[in-house]
């Protein structure tokens, strides 16, 4: 299995609990194997996504970009730096609010090439997942894009901490869920690199392994995020 690539890392501290133990479906690596850009861009260009019309609500665009890495196919993903005053440290994809006239595409392809130097022209976008709205107030509109072979990353140190290119394999895993008394809806979390992934990172994620991998429609928006990732 491919190991990540870690391209500039910085020690953070985490709150996320430390006894991970990953469980596969049948096949669920061997459907990862075979997957190239054809199957996953009919995939989701199928997938009968449901958008959020809450036009009071910040608008905000996520970049779920495949790299072709070690042969295998794999997600970005970031940690936040330390330094945020919002979100720090949190596993997240290449993403922020979009611009004034902007669309959820342009947004999360402007957002891939400032936090990590990777610039993607508009044949490299698939399709868009299911919104997600977040505790802190955005709509997250999740964007699928295709990048291929990445090459050299270059992480905007002010806002990034690491970034990663995880194995779909790795992702494509079943997610743990666990109640909070401050709400009635399950918390998912998803194992990686020993520790978790948590919402809306890890919803997101977990809706594009569904469809990407298997064809299955998953649906996450009402997946809660931990309470540390309200604000």
């Amino acid at each position: 299995m491919p190991s990540p690539t870690i391209l500039f890392s910085i020690p953070i501290c985490y709150p996320e609990p430390k006894d991970v133990r990953v469980s596969r479906a049948d096949g669920m690596g061997d459907a990862v194997a075979s997957l190239d850009r054809d199957t996953v861009a009919a995939r989701v260009a199928g997938f009968p996504r449901v958008a959020a019309d809450l036009p009071a609500l910040k608008q905000a665009a996520v970049a779920v970009c495949v790299t072709e890495h070690d042969g295998a196919p794999s997600l970005l993903l970031t940690r936040r730096t330390a330094r945020l005053r919002a979100h720090a440290g949190q596993w997240a994809l290449p993403g922020g609010r979009r611009e004034a006239g902007e669309t959820p595409a342009q947004g999360a392809l402007r957002e891939l090439a400032e936090e990590v130097g990777l610039v993607l022209g508009a044949e490299a976008v698939l399709g868009l997942l299911d919104d997600y709205v977040t505790r802190s107030g955005y709509v997250m509109t999740p964007v699928v894009c295709w990048a291929g072979p990445a090459g050299e990353l270059a992480a905007a140190e002010a806002e990034v901490a690491s970034v990663h290119q995880v194995p779909l394999a790795d992702l494509d895993v079943e997610p743990r869920f666990i109640s909070i008394p401050e709400s009635d809806a399950p918390v998912i979390q998803l194992p990686l690199l020993g520790r978790y992934l948590h919402a809306p990172t890890a919803a997101i994620v977990h809706q594009f392994c569904r469809i990407a991998c298997h064809g299955d429609v998953r649906r996450v928006a009402h997946y809660e995020q931990p309470v540390f990732a309200w604000r």
